[in-house]
């Protein structure tokens, strides 16, 4: 009764004051999915988006009159329809995305304060996370894909050097929050609309442009550390749903150099992402939400990009000397990678092994002398390959060359543990005549024992018979 009381209000009370008011009242109430009715119709959800400013006029924006107004409408929206499904029906009867694509269209060209922004963009994720109608609507229609990367252009500062390479400044300050959270919002929207559906042929200048936009991401800093690692984590997330072909881009710049050069091309990004990785690794929680999706990301990047995987495996499995320790023993990323092959979830640890496997060329031979036979057993068992022979992929036929101590010491390694083994100490050595003539015969008289009982089984076997 109170919800409904106070759509009611909202109808009728004009005043900016009791506008506020009522909306602050709602937004409390709407994280109650029980209440949500009155608010879930036609016309409670026309009257928010109305007070939001986000009715459809062509591709018009509506003009706001009262910001604090349209920021606890905007804030009453993403509630209402991220806890009742009967709003999200009524979001998509009432083009709800047509109206947030026009306010937005506005940030890019005459700005809008962070709150209207924020809470725009959140808006929009929700609905293309809710509805998949709407999803479809914002790609081919609102042509939402062009809008959400003009919004990452504009927050983000871009300014580009070359068709795929934006500028880079080493001594650039970091990225400020209210920037910051804006991008993460455009960044979880755009994931939702590039989810399917994202062939090269569909626009690779579109997704080109996307993956240049989030090779600058990867390459700047935010206020904290943990929210650095956040805008990252999106980032990774928003490849993986690339076709790994456009993937070059990260590694295609030519204008400005970068610290880490690999044959000619620029690993900077690579490198980020390794680094990524292995702060993810050491977190040792969550691994299925926070590693596995950049373990995907490098090791399709790794299967398609010749570059990319000279350069990894160069930086995780360089050329083996020390074999005396366990491979799955210490504290390289080599180390730490072998140990995940044989953890307890079956994702992560299929998604350590396969990483492996593709920076080895498929090649079981070149695999189990970096992990060993008995960590890799699970994934060659999985692929019919506990036998030997090399995966179904393609790759380049020159030949990894071994360090000479590893040469060495490569008759001595356990292929089960793959390290070289401390000989076994022989019990006998330290022993007196007298010792070892009393262990000879304790040995007979077992035997002799071993030898009646089997004899006696084997009577009573055959008399069952």
């Amino acid at each position: 009764k109170l919800c409904e009381g106070l759509v009611r209000v909202l109808e009728r009370d004009g005043r900016a004051c009791c506008r506020t008011a009522c909306l602050e009242t709602l937004r409390i109430l709407s994280r109650d999915k029980r209440v949500l009715g009155p608010v879930a119709t036609r016309e409670g959800m026309l009257i928010l988006a109305e007070l939001a400013g986000l009715q459809e006029e062509g591709d018009r924006a509506v003009e706001i009159v009262d910001e604090q107004v349209v920021v606890e409408a905007l804030k009453c929206l993403c509630n209402v329809v991220f806890n009742s499904v009967a709003a999200q029906q009524k979001s998509a009867e009432i083009r709800l995305a047509a109206g947030l694509c026009a306010r937005l269209r506005t940030y890019t060209t005459q700005g809008l304060s962070h709150d209207v922004a924020l809470f725009s963009l959140r808006l929009l994720f929700l609905l293309s996370a809710l509805r998949t109608d709407v999803r479809a609507c914002l790609r081919q229609e609102l042509k939402a894909v062009d809008l959400l990367i003009s919004v990452l252009e504009h927050t983000l500062g871009i300014k580009w050097v070359a068709e795929f390479e934006a500028e880079s400044d080493p001594k650039s300050l970091p990225l400020p929050l209210e920037e910051n959270e804006r991008v993460m919002e455009a960044l979880k929207a755009l994931f939702n609309l590039t989810l399917s559906d994202t062939s090269e042929e569909d626009g690779a200048h579109q997704l080109r442009l996307i993956t240049a936009i989030m090779r600058h991401l990867l390459m700047i800093k935010t206020q904290t550390e943990d929210k650095t690692e956040e805008a990252h984590s999106h980032a990774i997330n928003l490849l993986s749903n690339i076709p790994v072909s456009c993937l070059d881009v990260l590694i295609c710049v030519q204008s400005q150099g970068g610290l880490e050069e690999f044959n000619g091309k620029n690993m900077d990004a690579i490198e980020v992402l390794l680094d990524f990785m292995e702060k993810r690794i050491d977190k040792a929680s969550n691994y299925k939400e926070g590693l596995t999706p950049v373990l995907s990301l490098l090791t399709e990047s790794s299967r398609y990009h010749r570059e990319i995987r000279k350069y990894i495996k160069a930086q995780v499995l360089p050329p083996l000397k020390d074999v005396k320790i366990r491979p799955e023993v210490g504290t390289t990323v080599r180390n730490k990678l072998v140990r995940l092959m044989t953890h307890v979830d079956t994702g992560v640890k299929q998604s350590a092994a396969e990483f492996l496997f593709v920076l080895c060329k498929e090649s079981v031979d070149n695999l189990l002398k970096y992990t060993g036979y008995g960590n890799a057993a699970g994934l060659l068992a999985a692929r019919g390959l506990l036998t030997g022979g090399r995966g179904d992929g393609q790759y380049s036929d020159d030949e990894d060359s071994d360090t000479e101590e590893y040469k060495s010491a490569k008759p001595f390694i356990n292929p089960i543990t793959g390290h070289v083994e401390e000989p076994m100490p022989n019990p006998i050595e330290e022993m007196t005549e007298e010792q070892k003539e009393y262990e000879a015969q304790k040995l007979v008289t077992m035997f002799d024992k071993l030898s009646r009982y089997s004899t006696v089984y084997l009577h009573l076997h055959n008399m069952c018979f």
